[in-house]
């Protein structure tokens, strides 16, 4: 069994368990900057269609009443770091993806002991941590993270052995990872809007709409996911995406995103005792082009403040030519070291 955990609208949760007169109002942690971007709204900012990327002023025009809160980094890696500590305690090993979301390898337990598992993790969260976090149980990656996505906020949803198809048939084929807006808009043009209609699709027709990565996403469409919990200690680097809802154009917009990966990957590096001497993005734009640029530091790091630079420079290197519809940092050519080192890129 594997199960995806993701805490719930992570800043402005942390923000409301700090300062409980923010609670049941509409709350957007964003930058104080003329070019902030929204990072998280609260449940009750989201009915007005705020969202997370949205520039600020967007956000305020959209919900006048909308109160914003300035993101506190410091107590995002201290909730994060505790919250994983609850995971690694309850699981065999644990896929860190952001500060807020993980996958967990249960090993071999029925669905039942699963959920169990899950309960406990959602209580020590909660009288820990004071957050609430949303979880999926099921034998596969995919489908244990979109039954999280399904029970958000608060819930806990697992899906049965041999019954992932079936779950998934019903649902959106946007719900499949790999299907994006400009994907979803070609399927749902040939009236396929399921994820049970493309299951279906013969080697020929799915070759013919979606090229080589057809089959893979047939086989996910069909609930089958092959891939495992890979402990981040296990590889030689580590990295944050985001894919946005709407594509992003700006990058002035894209600079606060590329901040708050590069703080969840200083906090990952911090917590296994590692540091990077290479720092990198990726960029992939609305035609699904990727475009990537990395540098190589004068000496490892695990500082917030050097990796955000460092990234920063590469994004502005890569120049993307078209909206931006997935952002990433990684770091890589990890070491252990004990001495801080302050460096720059060479």
């Amino acid at each position: 069994m594997i199960l995806h955990a993701d805490l719930d609208a992570f800043y402005a949760a942390v923000a409301v368990r700090d300062d409980p007169g923010l609670r049941g109002v509409p709350l957007a942690v964003a930058g104080s900057s003329r070019r902030a971007v929204v990072l998280t709204a609260s449940y009750e900012a989201r009915p007005f269609g705020v969202r997370s990327a949205m520039p600020l002023y967007q956000a305020r025009a959209r919900c006048p009443k909308l109160v914003v809160v300035t993101p506190d980094f410091t107590r995002y890696r201290e909730a994060s770091s505790a919250v994983f500590a609850i995971l690694r305690s309850h699981a065999q090993a644990v896929q860190g993806l952001s500060l807020d979301e993980a996958f967990c390898d249960l090993g071999e337990l029925g669905l039942e002991d699963g959920l169990e598992r899950g309960r406990r993790i959602k209580t020590a969260v909660r009288e820990t941590v004071g957050l609430s976090i949303s979880i999926g149980v099921a034998a596969n990656k995919m489908v244990a993270k979109i039954a999280s996505d399904e029970g958000k906020p608060d819930g806990l949803v697992g899906v049965p052995v041999g019954e992932e198809a079936a779950y998934l048939a019903d649902k959106p084929v946007a719900r499949l990872w790999g299907i994006g807006p400009k994907t979803q808009v070609r399927l749902n043009a040939r009236g396929i809007e399921r994820i049970g209609q493309l299951a279906q699709l013969d080697d020929e027709q799915i070759y013919r709409l979606l090229g080589r990565f057809g089959r893979e996403l047939r086989e996910l469409a069909r609930g089958i996911d092959g891939r495992t919990v890979s402990e981040d200690d296990d590889v030689r680097s580590i990295s944050s995406e985001e894919t946005f809802e709407h594509d992003i154009v700006t990058i002035d917009e894209l600079l606060p995103i590329v901040r708050t990966q590069a703080g969840e990957l200083a906090q990952r590096l911090h917590d296994r005792g590692l540091r990077a001497y290479t720092v990198g993005v990726k960029v992939k734009l609305s035609d699904f082009s990727v475009v990537g640029r990395q540098t190589s530091l004068a000496q490892p790091t695990d500082d917030l403040r050097v990796i955000n630079a460092a990234a920063s420079f590469c994004l502005r290197r890569a120049a993307p030519s078209k909206p931006v519809r997935l952002i990433g940092v990684r770091v890589a050519s990890l070491v252990a070291l004990q001495a801080r080192q302050i460096g720059l890129f060479s």
